[in-house]
C-alpha cells in the first residue's frame, strides 16, 4: 500500500499562502489590537469534529488552522503585559521552521548541529558575563532547573542513583522563589519539607544573614545542604537577590549555587542594570529561559554550568543502543531528554541576524518602560506602587478609588479590575498576590511594546477603574 503524505503537486502554492498569512500576522503585531477577536461559533463547531478519516484540501486546512490561531491569545501583542511572555522574535521563527523542516535530534552527535548549540551556549554565557561554562538547551525553565538540582544532588550524594538519598538534605530560597524549584525538590525525592524557605528584604531580595543562620542550624541537626537556588529576577516583583553575598556563603559551606535566572538573567548583559548581578559569574549553574527576555519563540530554555562533567555523572547511561565514541558524552548522557530538537537555532539565528547589540537595547527599552510606568503611578493618587522602583521590568501596582482606604477593599478592587481589563481586551494584565494584597502587574519583555502602550494601559486602568468603584 503506498502511503502520500508529502504535499507533492501543492507544496509552493502551500509555502507561498504560508508566507502571505505570516506575513499579515507579522505586521499585525507591529501594532496593539483595540479588541480580541472572539471565539466564533465556526471555529467551535471545527474544534468539536472527530477524527477526520479522509484530509480536506491543504489549503483550507491551513486557513482553518490560521483562524484558531488569530482566535487565540498571542503573547507577541505589544499590549500583552501579563505573566513573563515570549514575543515571538520573527527570525526566531523562521529558524523554527527550519528546524522543523530538517527535524534534527541533537540527542546523539548531529555534526554541524550539535556544535551550534554548543557555540550558542557559549555565546550566552557571554552575553550575561557567566564565563567559562557549559549549557544545554531544554524545553523550559522547570527542566533546566531540575537537571541543575539533580546535578547539586548528585554532587551531595554521590551515591543517590544507586542508593536513592540516605540522608536528610535541604535547599534554600527566597521565599518568592518561583514554584518550579519546588516541583523539582519534590520530583528528585527529598520532598518539599526540604525547602528552606529564606525571608526577604524591603526590595524582595533574599537575607544573607538568614540564609547563612539557616545552614548552620541544619548542619547542627544533622541536614546536609544541597543547594543554595537564588534568583535573578523573580516572577513576582523582577527582584535580584545579592548574588555575591550569596555565592560567598555557598563557597564557605561547600554548596551548589543554582541561578534561577529564567526571567531576568538576560539585563546581565546590559550596561543599565549589569552592577545588580555581581557575583553571577561564581554560580555554578544558571538557568536561562531565551523565549522570555531574550524574544525568542518557546520553547527555548538553557542551562548553564560550570562543571559538564557533573551533568554526565548525574545522567550518563552507556546503553548498547546509544553510540559512544571518544571522550565527549552524548547530550542524552547530561540531560533529561532523549528526543531533543535543534532549538538552539533560533537563538543562534538571532545573535547572527541581530546582533548582541540589538538584544541589549531591546532589554533596556523595557525597563525603561516599566521605569516611566513606576514613576507615573507614583506621581498620581490613584495608585499605589511598591515601595521602591522596579529593579528590572516588572512593575506591581493598586489603582486606589478615592476615598478607599481598607486593604482588604482596595485588594477586591484591584481583582475585579484586573478582570475587566482583560475581558476589555485592549491591555493584558495578570494580577499578583504581593505580602497578601492583590495588584496589577505588568510586565515589559517585548520588544514590540512602546510609550504609546504604556498610555493606553493607564488610560484602561483609570476608565475601567472608575467604572467598578
Amino acid at each position: 500500500m503506498k502511503s502520500n503524505l508529502t504535499l507533492g503537486d501543492a507544496r509552493k502554492a502551500i509555502l507561498t499562502e504560508t508566507l502571505e498569512i505570516v506575513s499579515t500576522v507579522w505586521e499585525g503585531f507591529d501594532t496593539a489590537r483595540d479588541v480580541e477577536t472572539p471565539v466564533t461559533e465556526a471555529t467551535l463547531a471545527l474544534l468539536g469534529e472527530n477524527l477526520p478519516e479522509q484530509g480536506v484540501a491543504p489549503e483550507t486546512a491551513l486557513h482553518q488552522a490560521t483562524e484558531v490561531l488569530d482566535q487565540s491569545m498571542a503573547q507577541s501583542r505589544p499590549r500583552f503585559l501579563a505573566y513573563i511572555g515570549s514575543s515571538g522574535l520573527e527570525i526566531g521563527a523562521v529558524a523554527d521552521f527550519l528546524a522543523a523542516s530538517y527535524d534534527i535530534n541533537v540527542a546523539l552527535d548531529a555534526r554541524a548541529s550539535s556544535m551550534l548549540e554548543i557555540q550558542t551556549s557559549r555565546w550566552l554565557g557571554e552575553f550575561i558575563g557567566y564565563s567559562n561554562a557549559r549549557g544545554l538547551f531544554t524545553s523550559g525553565g522547570t527542566i533546566s532547573n531540575i537537571t541543575a538540582l539533580a546535578a547539586a544532588r548528585h554532587r551531595a550524594q554521590p551515591t543517590v542513583r544507586e542508593l536513592g538519598v540516605t540522608t536528610p538534605m535541604a535547599v534554600y530560597c527566597s521565599a518568592e522563589a518561583h514554584y518550579s524549584n519546588k516541583r523539582a525538590i519534590e520530583l528528585l525525592g527529598l520532598g518539599s519539607r526540604a525547602i528552606r524557605a529564606i525571608p526577604i528584604d524591603e526590595h524582595h531580595r533574599l537575607i544573607p544573614e538568614a540564609l547563612e543562620a539557616q545552614i548552620l542550624e541544619d548542619l547542627a541537626n544533622g541536614v546536609q545542604p544541597m543547594a543554595i537556588i537564588a534568583n535573578a529576577g523573580t516572577t513576582l516583583t523582577g527582584a535580584v537577590d545579592p548574588l555575591r553575598a550569596i555565592a560567598e556563603i555557598a563557597a564557605r559551606h561547600g554548596v551548589w549555587l543554582h541561578v534561577d535566572g529564567a526571567y531576568g538573567v538576560p539585563a546581565a548583559g546590559t550596561p543599565l542594570v549589569r552592577d545588580l548581578f555581581d557575583g553571577l559569574d561564581l554560580a555554578d549553574s544558571v538557568t536561562i529561559d531565551a523565549h522570555k527576555w531574550l524574544f525568542v519563540p518557546k520553547a527555548c530554555s538553557i542551562v548553564l554550568v560550570k562543571d559538564y562533567a557533573a551533568l554526565a555523572a548525574t545522567f550518563g547511561h552507556n546503553e548498547a543502543y546509544m553510540p559512544h565514541a571518544g571522550e565527549e558524552p552524548n547530550p542524552v548522557d547530561v540531560t533529561l531528554e532523549y528526543s531533543r530538537p535543534l532549538r538552539a537555532l533560533k537563538m543562534w539565528l538571532g545573535f547572527k541576524a541581530h546582533g548582541a547589540s540589538e538584544f541589549r537595547d531591546a532589554i533596556e527599552a523595557n525597563i525603561w518602560l516599566a521605569r516611566l510606568t513606576f514613576e507615573r503611578a507614583t506621581a498620581s493618587p490613584l495608585y499605589r506602587t511598591l515601595a521602591l522602583a522596579p529593579q528590572l521590568s516588572i512593575v506591581p501596582l493598586q489603582h486606589i478609588p478615592a476615598g478607599m482606604t481598607d486593604a482588604g477593599l482596595i485588594s477586591a478592587h484591584n481583582k475585579k479590575l484586573c478582570a475587566a481589563i482583560v475581558e476589555d481586551g485592549r491591555v493584558y494584565l495578570s494580577p499578583a498576590v504581593i505580602d497578601g494584597e492583590v495588584w496589577l502587574r505588568p510586565c515589559f519583555t517585548n520588544f514590540r511594546t512602546r510609550p504609546s502602550d504604556v498610555d493606553v494601559l493607564f488610560a484602561v486602568i483609570e476608565e475601567l477603574g472608575a467604572s467598578l468603584a
